[in-house]
């Protein structure tokens, strides 16, 4: 058994959504961690994924936690809440607890936690002043929960200005695209002591032909959102976990 096995767990974040391959399948970040952490380390490391887009942050720990953690891994990533803090009544300290409850967890099975911040987009987004407020307020009080726990490795991304910028996000606003992930790809890998893999921090932007603005975002973007909430449905009803069973991911020269 190699000797890191990393268990992702969270939503459209974790999931890769905004890095989609020609396939039509996502990467995103945690994909692209886990292959610089086995080419940093020169050997193979096993990675799991049980992140599902839409899911509020309960959900993710009702559903993904349990089975992650019974694949015995050595660390675990978690983020969620940022659908949370888009609904009506966004409760702060109870997205909060879910963060303790998932650390509890992973301290009884021996499991290192890798905590990470979801990217800020509320600069970009209607209601951004709402998002940025809630997010600061989450942001806080998930922190604050670890502060005196220096062996939570943390990749925090809501702080990060650049980050925020219109570069780094996909057509919709809210999911970052394929620069963004490589972004925050490198931030868990230096929160983690490890190389970046060179190129990481320079891919070029994407043309500002891409993005679409005022009425053709709205109805390409905007409406299916608000129709989802009308109905009751989620953008991850009937998916499944991308890797529910370890996978082994060598180092890209092997």
């Amino acid at each position: 058994m190699t000797s890191v096995r990393l268990a992702s767990i969270g939503d459209s974040f974790t999931e890769g959504v905004g890095d989609e391959l020609p396939d039509g399948s996502v990467r995103g970040w945690a994909d692209l961690a886990a292959q610089g952490w086995a080419q940093a380390l020169g050997e193979p490391i096993e990675y799991a994924n049980f992140a599902i887009r839409g899911k509020l942050v309960w959900p993710i720990v009702r559903e993904q936690l349990e089975p992650a953690l019974a694949l015995h891994p050595t660390h675990l990533s978690f983020n969620g809440g940022g659908n949370d803090m888009l609904r009506p009544r966004a409760d702060i300290a109870h997205i909060a607890d879910a963060f303790t409850h998932v650390l509890r967890r992973c301290d009884e099975e021996g499991v290192r936690v890798i905590l990470l911040s979801g990217a800020n987009p509320s600069a970009q987004l209607p209601l951004g002043r709402l998002v940025q407020r809630r997010g600061d307020l989450l942001s806080a009080a998930v922190t604050g929960r670890v502060a005196d726990r220096p062996d939570v490795i943390q990749a925090l991304n809501w702080p990060d200005r650049e980050l925020s910028t219109p570069g780094y996000w996909s057509a919709d606003r809210l999911h970052m695209n394929t620069r963004g992930h490589h972004r925050v790809a490198a931030r868990v890998l230096r929160a983690l002591g490890l190389t970046v893999p060179e190129g990481w921090d320079s891919l070029p932007e994407i043309s500002a032909a891409e993005r679409l603005a005022g009425a053709a975002y709205y109805r390409a973007h905007v409406g299916p959102w608000v129709r989802r909430r009308l109905t009751g449905t989620s953008s991850g009803d009937g998916r499944t976990p991308k890797f529910p069973a370890w996978v082994t991911v060598t180092p890209a020269s092997a």
